[in-house]
């Protein structure tokens, strides 16, 4: 059984029924228009290259992953990504990247990073970011849960999480814990793509796995009834569209540009379209200081 590509956090807002029918509505970009006054505040540089570079990880539906042709990126991350181009009168190129070379990646392979990343203190000592999304974690495991997991003691468990997101850190520290309380140990399976960590609970390699809530809620409606949720999303945080530590530059022009996305309404319709309205922030900011 194959996954459809599916990475980091949110809730799902559509039921397993809808989720197949919303991947295929990609948002029309093409309706968004320049804004000269934000445009004006986008580097140099980056005006005369012409267009916006966006590295993303993608295996994380719904936020970004490849079509079914093989080649299109798509998923809301790449809709609001597209539509920020459009505001700064830009073409955007999306850079397929792994998740944890994304950020220190940023400024130099691409302009940004846009792959629903948390906000932690730790990446923001790294790079800079605008906020633009919030997501939850999920705990999934096989319809039935047949290895009688408990969120609550994990100890004993085999983990299976995305290499370099906040769930393999959660994970790892479970796993610490576990040892440090003399109880049986739990093996952590880190993966490159998130769509591995599923996949490693529908063939039994793994016994759960976690992920951030959109993907998670994705990825079980795209197994034939294999997987279910295990307990309700918890920790929503916010995510960030990832800048070149000390471009304040671009960073002030970004958090323009997805301001007034969600102010003309651009930004609540590609959630919509994707069924995950339910994570939407009303302001972006750079650096926010509340990253609940």
């Amino acid at each position: 059984m194959m996954l459809v590509s599916t990475v980091a956090c949110g809730t799902t807002d559509e039921t397993a029924g809808d989720a197949g029918d919303a991947a295929k509505a990609n948002f029309d970009v093409s309706q968004v228009k320049k804004d000269d006054a934000i445009a004006a505040m986008v580097p140099e540089k980056i005006r005369e290259f012409g267009k916006l570079t966006v590295g993303m990880e993608l295996s994380y539906a719904p936020a970004e992953f490849v079509g079914d042709d093989g080649k299109t990126a798509e998923g809301y991350d790449v809709d609001l990504a597209k539509a920020l181009g459009k505001v700064f009168g830009l073409e955007t190129e999306i850079v397929s990247s792994t998740f944890d070379s994304i950020v220190p990646s940023v400024g130099s392979k691409y302009d940004l990073g846009i792959t629903a990343m948390t906000i932690t203190q730790e990446r923001m000592d790294a790079v800079d970011f605008v906020s633009y999304y919030k997501a939850g974690s999920m705990w999934a495991v096989k319809k039935g849960n047949p290895e009688h997991v408990d969120t609550s003691d994990l100890c004993g468990m085999k983990i299976a999480v995305q290499v370099g997101t906040t769930q393999e850190e959660e994970a790892n520290e479970i796993k610490q814990q576990c040892a440090a309380d003399g109880k049986k140990a739990v093996e952590v399976l880190p993966s490159k793509l998130q769509t591995d960590a599923a996949t490693a609970v529908v063939t039994g390699k793994a016994d759960v796995f976690y992920a951030d809530s959109p993907v998670a809620g994705y990825a079980i409606t795209q197994t034939d009834g294999q997987l279910e949720e295990l307990g309700s999303a918890e920790g929503e945080v916010k995510q960030g569209i990832a800048i070149k530590k000390g471009d304040t530059e671009l960073a002030k022009a970004v958090q323009a540009g997805m301001q007034h996305l969600m102010d003309d309404g651009t930004y609540m319709k590609v959630l919509e379209a994707w069924g995950v309205q339910s994570g939407a922030l009303d302001k972006a900011e750079i650096n926010p200081s509340d990253l609940d």
